[in-house]
């Protein structure tokens, strides 16, 4: 564990963070999904997807100290972390953050939609880049220099509305080979896109991808905290 001394030299020169929430959940999507996860929710995000569903953090949070936010974890009785927002990486001590927690021996997962720099993320965390499909309103964030930052443990997100960015999806994976890169993942749009529509497509075109839904939405619904 990491001593006193770390972390408060890491909070003297990170500053707090902006936290929304910290709950204990099943983590419903990549390749932990089931497993009882610590989730950090950071307040902000510079993106305005059309289906988000965590609106709620883009303006409300508590400063939080690296203390606090370990503290606040300790109890829940999980190796798996995950960092996500909102845009966790829209506050820059959340560098700080993810590598505290890998310090303190946890599996830590980054969710971050990939219109911020992951250069300088620790290596130990697990990063899961959200690649902005049209539907979402938000493809030009995209920051496809991320992709050379990605390592083979990493994971390739896209979140499809309907065919159209099904189709924009496949042609990405393949001019880009992102397969390459690290495993990639199909998730359907919670609201919009049927999961057995999307599975007959995959299995259509022989897409070598992983196909994910929300796990947690099927069990709790939209409730936030969940």
């Amino acid at each position: 564990m990491a001593g006193s001394n770390a972390i408060l030299q890491r909070e003297v020169a990170g500053g707090n963070l902006r936290i929304n929430e910290i709950f204990l959940s099943i983590q419903g999507e990549t390749i932990n999904s089931g497993l009882p996860t610590a989730f950090i929710r950071l307040s902000g995000c510079p993106l305005r997807c059309r289906y988000c569903d965590t609106a709620y953090a883009f303006h409300d949070g508590q400063k939080s100290t690296l203390g606090d936010i370990l503290q606040a974890i300790s109890g829940y009785g999980t190796q798996y972390v995950t960092v996500t927002g909102g845009e966790p990486l829209a506050q820059p001590a959340c560098l700080d953050l993810l590598s505290l927690l890998c310090d303190e021996g946890y599996q830590v997962s980054l969710e971050t939609s990939g219109a911020m720099d992951i250069a300088e993320v620790d290596t130990r965390v697990m990063k899961i880049l959200d690649i902005k499909t049209p539907g979402s309103g938000e493809q030009e964030k995209n920051r496809l220099e991320n992709l050379a930052c990605l390592t083979p443990k990493d994971q390739i997100k896209f979140v499809l509305c309907d065919e159209a960015d099904y189709r924009w999806a496949g042609r990405l994976l393949e001019d880009r080979q992102l397969d390459q890169y690290c495993e990639v993942l199909f998730s359907p749009s919670h609201t919009e896109l049927q999961p057995d529509t999307l599975a007959d497509w995959i299995l259509r075109d022989r897409l070598q991808v992983r196909l994910q839904i929300q796990l947690h939405k099927y069990l709790w619904g939209d409730v936030p905290g969940k």
